[in-house]
């Protein structure tokens, strides 16, 4: 069975796994203002932190080399249960506790049928919607430096 169709509360995980992938890029910014938005904000219990620690990253020479440690990094992570009883996980790089807050509340509206759609709408598209925009500036300012080399054949010496 595909890991991505695989259910999870009656979800597919690949469908959870770009809602959490799309917060974790979310700025403290866009998840304040959709919590602001919120008509009514659900009751909260922390399960875990919010919390800061460091995880190690791994590369490979090439992207296919051995792999090595690179380094660590600071992240923040938070687990909240809902009322109703849903467990949400939010991950930020760095140390906004906040940020990794709201974006466990997120993940479990995002897992709720009757606020899915807003945070859809909200917050998960505008985000989609921001970092496509920042992936297409990134790659228009990176074709501008471009430069394609050629041989000349000199002919037969």
């Amino acid at each position: 069975m595909d890991v991505n169709k695989q259910s999870v509360g009656g979800e597919a995980s690949g469908d959870r796994k770009h809602a959490i992938d799309l917060l974790s890029r979310a700025s403290r910014a866009e998840l304040t203002a959709a919590w602001a938005a919120l008509s009514l904000q659900p009751s909260v219990q922390m399960l875990r932190g919010p919390e800061t620690g460091l995880v190690m990253v791994r590369g490979r020479i090439g992207g296919g080399g051995s792999p090595f440690n690179l380094g660590e990094a600071t992240v923040s992570r938070a687990t909240v249960r809902l009322a109703n009883g849903i467990v949400g996980f939010g991950h930020s790089l760095g140390t906004d506790r906040e940020k990794a807050r709201l974006a466990a509340i997120f993940d479990a509206l995002w897992q709720q049928a009757d606020t899915r759609d807003f945070v859809e709408a909200h917050l998960l598209s505008p985000i989609a919607a921001r970092i496509a925009a920042e992936d297409r500036r990134k790659t228009e300012e990176t074709a501008a430096t471009r430069v394609d080399f050629f041989t000349m054949v000199r002919g037969e010496d």
